[in-house]
């Protein structure tokens, strides 16, 4: 059992191949090369290539592969005949680390179906195809198709038959994503246990995600002889996809202490990785995918980002910077408490005063109910609107309504609170900004000069922070008034109000 016992699981990614399967997902040649970079920065053990028969692109690039890629083996699929076969050796002639991945259906609802063979038949084929592709190259890995299916004493017959011809890695393949952990499992410690030669090859794990257990069922397959898993960026693949290979080093690697087993994966280059090949695809990456979703390393919830900050363990098994990424993301938004609020204030460089701190926490809250996220930007703004520094104010808005449209009279009503109460105002305007102004120089008794309006967005989005800024004149005076909101009127409103409360 020498090469079984190993304390380190091969990483045979088929992103290009199996992945590329996947509707939608196709790459011309010279994407599948820069995946393929990437792939050998991870420091995969094989890049399964491609299909080479399957069109010339498709050998072109698997030969394109070959040349150009350095340190991992390149293998290439090839169905059990001659014809593939052959064709498979000369896409991967300038490799200097080659593998033919042959295949062949072994279970009775595939070869009575769709190769219609007998069992004999199938047996014998396998073999052959392993001795035909052992003629061209060294290394020869072999998948019973939908193997988790198939009879196991005919498997293990498959098996030996295969190993007698000469195979180095006999991959078992969830074909179509029908078994569960616990009978992958025992079916790889079954094989290893009755197959005869057993001892002399690395057995492999291939599993399609249709029930959501593509990275389960792969781990269980480690715990039980397995030494190979097969698996693709982000877990794209057919139907529902493969196993994610992601998931299945940072499992390893964060429960080192269950499985004792590593692979050779530089794991910072999983991030870019992830990128790298939903950029390409087109393929998008769920937010709450497992480690390389936008929310893996996402933290929103008060309670969460408070234990986060005292210690970063208390919510995160594994750090943001073990897969390439620079820090994790303390989202704020309704659900953050004071303490996320405050850490990030610190960070960008504030000291705020209490009162000051309560008043911009106060506004913060308010732009949260409206806006998903808050950005830094946001917060920035917060802190130069001057509005939040004062705990007094002379008028404040409490209430707006705005009726406009291109056969509509622009009309604003404006409910100001002031030290006397509340007055509100409805005047109509040359547009609905003007309307505004109007209506809150009305309440408030002042009319002074307008001379500058900016508005501008704090952030990027539909739901982005509008930032208004207004330059007024009276009595000789000149102000500034800022304000901020989702709302571009609203913002507009509180920066003509927080001008007033400077006169």
């Amino acid at each position: 059992m020498e090469m079984q016992e190993e304390n380190y699981v091969r990483i045979f990614d088929t992103t290009l191949r199996d992945g590329e399967q996947c509707p939608g997902a196709a790459m011309s040649e010279d994407e599948k090369i820069e995946v393929a970079h990437q792939l050998a920065k991870l420091n995969v053990d094989v890049i399964e290539a491609g299909f080479p028969v399957s069109s010339p692109i498709q050998f072109k690039a698997v030969e394109r592969v070959s040349k150009e890629i350095a340190g991992p083996t390149i293998a290439a699929l090839a169905r059990a005949t001659r014809g593939d076969i052959e064709v498979a050796a000369q896409a991967l002639v300038h490799a200097p680390k080659k593998r033919i991945h042959t295949f062949l259906a072994t279970s009775p609802i595939h070869m009575k179906h769709k190769l219609g063979k007998t069992p004999a038949e199938v047996l014998k084929q396998s073999a052959e195809a392993v001795r035909i592709a052992r003629e061209l190259v060294d290394d020869v890995e072999f998948s019973p198709e939908d193997g988790t299916r198939s009879e196991w004493e005919f498997l293990r017959e498959v098996c030996e038959a295969v190993i007698e011809a000469g195979v180095s890695t006999i991959n078992v393949p969830d074909t179509v994503g029908y078994s569960t952990p616990e009978t992958y499992g025992k079916l790889f410690e079954y094989l290893i246990k009755n197959v005869k030669g057993a001892d002399k090859i690395i057995f492999s794990a291939h599993c399609h995600n249709d029930l959501g257990l593509g990275t389960s069922n792969s781990l269980s397959a480690v715990k039980n002889g397995a030494r190979q898993i097969e698996c693709t960026i982000n877990g794209i693949g057919e139907r529902a996809g493969n196993t994610a290979m992601e998931e299945v080093v940072m499992a390893l690697q964060t429960r080192k202490d269950l499985y004792g087993i590593t692979t050779r994966i530089d794991a910072t280059q999983i991030a870019r990785a992830s990128y790298v090949v939903k950029t390409i695809t087109g393929m998008v990456v769920q937010p709450n995918k497992a480690i390389v979703g936008s929310n893996a390393f996402a933290h929103e919830s008060g309670i969460h980002q408070d234990g986060v900050i005292k210690n970063r363990e208390t919510y995160e098994i594994m750090t943001p910077q073990s897969i390439g990424l620079k820090s994790n993301k303390m989202v704020l938004g309704r659900h953050s408490g004071r303490a996320g609020f405050k850490d990030r204030v610190i960070r960008l460089g504030y000291n705020p005063k209490p009162e000051e701190f309560d008043i911009a926490y106060t506004r913060f809250l308010e732009i949260a109910d409206k806006k998903k996220e808050i950005f830094d930007e946001d917060l920035i703004s917060l802190f130069t609107d001057q509005s939040t520094k004062y705990s007094i104010h002379k008028y404040k808005l409490d209430y707006y309504q705005v009726t406009t449209g291109s056969q509509t009279v622009p009309t604003a009503t404006i409910r100001l609170k002031t030290d006397s109460g509340i007055v509100e105002e409805s005047t109509t305007g040359n547009g609905p900004i003007d309307a505004i102004f109007r209506s809150i120089e009305k309440a408030a008794n002042i009319k002074p000069l307008l001379s500058r309006l900016i508005i501008s967005p704090v952030t990027e989005g539909t739901d982005a922070l509008a930032e208004a800024s207004v330059t007024i004149e009276h009595d000789g005076i000149t102000v500034v008034g800022k304000g901020s909101s989702t709302d571009t009127l609203e913002a507009i409103a509180i920066s003509y109000i927080d001008a007033l409360n400077r006169l």
